[in-house]
């Protein structure tokens, strides 16, 4: 719920001179989904043709899309059914299917975040660690080279959940407005991993590494040259405030008591985004993109009765 991490990791490892062709998925239960993430962005193709993706990847450095008639059309299928078939837990099938568009869009070298905590699929370590076992050794067995970090989901990830509030707020992360320690963190643990594995770097040049290109401005840089490469808008960086869609209704949460944030319900909230309108109950079900959280208070948090917990965006 809320991990934007996608968004942020792509162009920050283009800017580190990688080429990153990323296959992603629809939202799926109570999890947002990547590419409905960039379909909230008005003209981006989440289904170019492949010579379309692969000359993307070749000039900008990343490229995020979606399974099409070409590149995992089985887990296209198989996906979207996941949902009404009971089996959106299902190790087995959720290796597949990451892995199958993994290995689709020819990566050699693959880090993987897996979720841990009650906004994940995997709410305890113990499930965690058995996919991300699953996962690494069906990827190095197809040939890549692999490894799985464990990062914690019992919060939302960032300030913001919900479509086009997610895509502002990686915006805002990569151009240096405001950025979330946790989920900066996070972000710099994968993409400093990859830079180990692939560049041979040692961690410390890597994050340096990694501060270098985002404080310049060229990971921004990237995600832009990408979003307008796919169709979308050609100067987001600074359009993106009157390009994304809005609610038309917005509204604070008050704290009903003074204190410390204890803990979040984070697939609660995934599923009242779901209620709203931001997500889908059924295959064909349209999503407003516009509706989502924003401000959301972190884990032990001091509040009292003037704080806002949540900004509500919806219809």
């Amino acid at each position: 719920v809320g991990d934007k991490v996608s968004l942020i990791l792509a162009p920050i490892l283009a800017a580190c001179d990688l080429y990153v062709p990323m296959i992603s998925g629809r939202g799926l239960g109570h999890t947002g989904g990547t590419l409905d993430k960039f379909d909230s962005i008005p003209g981006y193709n989440t289904k170019p043709q492949i010579e379309i993706f692969c000359k993307v990847v070749k000039d900008v450095g990343c490229a995020i899309i979606g399974q099409t008639s070409n590149l995992a059309p089985a887990d296209k299928k198989l996906y979207s059914i996941r949902d009404i078939s009971g089996t959106i837990e299902s190790i087995p099938l959720i290796t597949s299917s990451i892995l199958s568009k993994k290995i689709a869009s020819g990566l050699k070298s693959l880090v993987l975040d897996v979720k841990v905590g009650n906004g994940s699929f995997n709410d305890t370590n113990e499930i965690a660690i058995n996919l991300a076992t699953s996962l690494v050794r069906v990827a190095k067995g197809a040939g890549l080279n692999c490894e799985a970090i464990l990062t914690d989901m019992n919060q939302v990830l960032g300030w913001n959940a919900g479509h086009s509030l997610e895509v502002k707020e990686s915006i805002e992360y990569l151009t240096n407005n405001k950025k979330n320690k946790r989920l900066e963190n996070i972000t710099n643990a994968l993409v400093s991993s990859v830079l180990v594995m692939i560049k041979k770097m040692n961690k410390d040049d890597a994050l340096k590494k990694i501060d270098e290109v985002v404080n310049s401005g060229k990971a921004a840089e990237k995600f832009e040259e990408m979003v307008s490469a796919l169709g979308g808008p050609k100067q987001i960086l600074t359009s993106y405030q009157s390009d994304l869609p809005k609610a038309s209704y917005i509204g604070k949460i008050i704290a009903s008591k003074s204190g410390f944030v204890h803990s979040i319900q984070t697939r609660d909230l995934g599923l009242i985004l779901i209620e709203l309108g931001g997500g889908r109950k059924q295959i064909n079900d349209k999503i407003n993109f516009s509706i989502g959280y924003e401000h959301v208070v972190d884990v032990g948090s001091p509040v009292d009765t003037s704080t806002p917990l949540v900004t509500v965006h919806t219809s």
